[in-house]
């Protein structure tokens, strides 16, 4: 093997053992925030503290009505933490529903070490709890980017009203692998986060929104993902819609409004 031939293998495992290490500053992108923080929104609302396991506590919020028609449990996306995210509780709050956020490990105050297998079962831990205060045919669960991949499992281990899927991926590994070509991700990813495999489980009904213009999350991973099952999947076009602005169109909320409504 010439020199030059063994410097290119050299670097490209170098490569490769970096995006293994480092992975998670790249798909992770919380805001921390001290255990002492307190949130302040003009809706009525509590926080919550779900308890995992030793070492390991996920945050929420829990904004409540006084009648409410049933919960929407939301995953958020990949970066911030629920102290931004909680703005959007309005759009389902306005048509009386309770609304829960949580953190994910490492995220806000929520404590823990990240790996997919035990985030999965945090979620799975939470949607439990609420299931106890809430008949499942009251619990709706919506996942946002990041969050579709959870929101699927959670849907397809147990059976919630609806799920709502805002702009998800076909699997989290073919959203990668199309930024990151050349690398085998298949070995590399430590989070797969295979939605395309969950769906296929979703008993109950499926909404899909998706801009036609998502240049992150191309809207072809939601035509993918209905295209599994589309008889209990409802795939809907937000026209010129991007990856981070649906709820500025009024499309999005109109159908919101109707799936809650239904």
């Amino acid at each position: 093997m010439s020199p030059t031939i063994l410097y290119i293998v050299i670097g490209y495992a170098v490569l490769l053992g970096i995006v293994y290490l480092v992975q998670e500053k790249f798909i992770f992108k919380p805001e921390k925030l001290k255990q002492d923080f307190v949130y302040k929104y003009d809706i009525p609302f509590h926080e919550l503290f779900f308890d995992i396991e030793p070492g390991v506590r996920i945050n929420g919020l829990h904004f409540t009505c006084a009648e409410p028609l049933g919960l929407i449990l939301y995953f958020h996306g990949n970066t911030r933490s629920i102290k931004g995210w909680a703005k959007y509780a309005r759009d389902f709050y306005r048509y009386k529903y309770d609304v829960v956020l949580v953190d994910y490990r490492g995220f806000g105050k929520s404590t823990g070490k990240r790996n997919e297998n035990d985030m999965l079962n945090d979620m799975q831990f939470i949607y439990k709890s609420l299931a106890a205060k809430y008949t499942e045919k009251h619990l709706i669960v919506y996942g946002r980017s990041l969050g579709s991949g959870f929101a699927t499992k959670v849907a397809s281990d147990n059976k919630p009203r609806f799920l709502i899927l805002d702009s998800p991926y076909f699997s989290f590994k073919k959203a990668v692998e199309r930024f990151l070509p050349m690398l085998p991700m298949r070995m590399l990813l430590r989070f797969h986060l295979r939605t395309d495999l969950w769906i296929k489980q979703v008993t109950c009904h499926t909404y899909i929104l998706h801009g036609t213009r998502d240049w992150l999350i191309p809207i072809s991973n939601s035509e993918n993902l209905q295209s599994l099952n589309p008889s209990r999947i409802t795939l809907i076009r937000i026209v010129g819609g991007g990856h981070n602005n649906l709820p500025s169109f009024n499309e999005y909320h109109n159908i919101i409004r109707d799936i809650l409504q239904e």
